[in-house]
């Protein structure tokens, strides 16, 4: 090889050694330098945040209502109207009755609990309330009634139903030494207004009535006056219904019938007594003395509303019921009437109170009643207890109806007190009267229902409820006591109950008492004298179950 060749080859030799040779040299520096060189800060790569997306709106479903489907109505069978040949069980054609109720009753309260008794009082129509002579006025507009003499006034179609006492009343029993200035003083300094008082011999005081002033309830005044001097007692002016209740189908006038006599025996009973001159204290509504049923019945009156009133569908029905003596025969066709008016005579209904029933009793008990017939019904009330209790210390017979308020309805007095025998209804079938009260306070049972009775202006009426019940009971009281005028109260109770014909369950129960009335077996248990019927044990008051 030549010396030109051998040059070519060694020049990039030399270079490739003299290359080496320097990075042998500087290495070290380069890894100090690299050693001593911060490190490269490299940031995380950025990442969007995510996305946030709502959730699809969805509609609300569209609710469509169910298809209204119109109840289905049985067809009514024709029947026959007459409640006395309806059998149970049918369903009566009610229609026109109904009809003509609702026109009539338009403007009452409906109370589903309550019903229109049709069918003899075995058909419940829950459609409007029909109690105690409370309906409407055909329509026409409503007037405002003033009050009556004594602070009475005329029930409204709810009156006794919705409340108990009269608001803006009080009954205040006074010290007897207060006089009439010093009562006026009192009166003054409680801003109370007087309505009236009286003497009451029955409790040895003097019971005065007062309105209240200043929008207080009477609640608030009884407590204020509880404490104050020559006050006795002092307690709301409670409210008392008549119990007789109109069917809707009347019947014609004349009829005949009376199913009750049948029921009661009383033509035997007739052959024994007929309760010759027993005065009889009827406290209802006006009496119409001038009906050929009543003539010569009426021992006197007296007008405890001191009103101007005539004469009242319920209490000439109750007169008639003991006493009638023409077409028709009462339980005691010869006994003596004591008429005393203490309820009114509106057609929207009749009630009283406290103060006007107390006045009653006290005139009752003073003029020589023996049995008093009490066909109202209201609440438990001390004053009136109190009452009662002299009255029967008195030994004078007291007679109660039950009650038209149903089976669920509690104890209604004066029934519930136990001086007083209380009376539940029964009609032709013996089958209790629907509406009549119940309870273990109740004595005996005694038709009352579609009983037939005179009516005010020489007409007669069909009527129902328990009212009429204890009509015929006081007249069979009055067979008994002129039988032996010695009878004692608890005697009279003794012998209603042993001698009544059972109904119902065997043995007493909460609907009949001991049973309906048999006034051939009490007026035969009368010995004319003494007689050893035994005291019987009065229950305390109870609904039934």
């Amino acid at each position: 090889m030549s010396n030109r060749a051998g040059r070519r080859i060694a020049r990039p030799a030399m270079l490739a050694l003299a290359t080496v040779a320097a990075l042998l040299a500087n290495a070290p520096v380069a890894r100090v330098q690299a050693q001593l060189r911060p490190p490269t800060f490299t940031p995380p790569p950025v990442v969007p945040p995510p996305t946030f997306t709502p959730p699809p709106v969805v509609p609300p479903p569209t609710l469509t209502p169910p298809p209204i489907v119109p109840p289905v109505v049985p067809p009514l069978q024709p029947t026959n109207l007459d409640p006395g040949r309806t059998p149970r069980g049918t369903v009566p054609d009610v229609l026109p009755m109904v009809d003509r109720e609702f026109r009539r009753l338009r403007h009452t309260r409906i109370t589903p609990s309550q019903c229109n008794y049709l069918n003899g009082g075995a058909t419940c129509a829950p459609l409007w309330v029909i109690d105690d002579w409370r309906g409407g006025n055909g329509g026409k507009k409503r007037k405002r009634v003033p009050r009556e003499a004594g602070g009475v006034r005329r029930a409204s179609p709810r009156a006794v139903a919705a409340r108990s006492f009269v608001p803006d009343q009080i009954v205040v029993e006074l010290d007897g030494a207060l006089t009439d200035a010093q009562t006026d003083t009192l009166a003054r300094r409680h801003r109370l207004t007087r309505l009236g008082s009286q003497r009451i011999s029955l409790l040895d005081s003097t019971i005065a009535l007062f309105r209240i002033g200043g929008r207080r309830s009477p609640q608030t005044v009884v407590r204020e006056l509880g404490a104050d001097v020559g006050v006795r007692s002092v307690q709301s002016n409670f409210l008392y219904a008549l119990q007789g209740d109109k069917p809707a189908a009347a019947a014609e006038e004349g009829d005949p019938a009376q199913y009750a006599l049948t029921k009661l025996r009383l033509p035997q009973a007739h052959a024994l007594s007929r309760g010759g001159n027993v005065i009889v204290a009827v406290i209802d509504s006006g009496i119409d003395g001038a009906h050929p049923e009543l003539a010569e019945a009426l021992a006197g009156s007296f007008d405890a509303l001191i009103s101007k009133q005539g004469p009242h569908l319920h209490g000439t029905g109750i007169a008639g019921a003991i006493a009638a003596h023409a077409r028709l025969i009462g339980s005691a066709p010869s006994a003596k009437i004591l008429a005393i008016r203490a309820f009114g005579t509106a057609k929207a209904g009749a009630e009283s109170t406290s103060f006007v029933i107390l006045k009653s009793l006290d005139y009752a008990a003073s003029h020589g009643a023996r049995i008093v017939n009490m066909s109202f019904a209201g609440p438990n009330d001390p004053l009136i207890a109190r009452g009662l209790a002299a009255v029967a210390a008195k030994g004078i017979v007291m007679v109660a109806a039950s009650g038209n308020a149903g089976p669920t309805s509690p104890p209604l007095y004066p029934a519930a007190n136990p001086s007083v025998i209380a009376v539940s209804a029964t009609d032709s079938s013996d089958g209790l009267f629907a509406a009549s009260n119940r309870g273990s306070h109740i004595a005996v049972a005694a038709p009352g229902v579609d009983i037939f009775l005179p009516a005010p202006g020489g007409k007669y009426e069909m009527m129902s409820g328990t009212s009429f019940s204890a009509a015929y009971v006081s007249g069979v009281v009055a067979l008994m006591i002129a039988r032996d005028p010695l009878l004692k109260p608890d005697q009279v109770r003794a012998i209603l109950t042993q001698t009544a014909h059972d109904l119902g369950a065997p043995g007493r129960d909460d609907l009949f008492g001991a049973g309906e009335v048999d006034a051939f077996a009490a007026v035969s248990a009368v010995q004319g004298g003494a007689i050893a019927a035994p005291a019987v044990a009065i229950p305390e008051p109870s609904a039934a179950k």
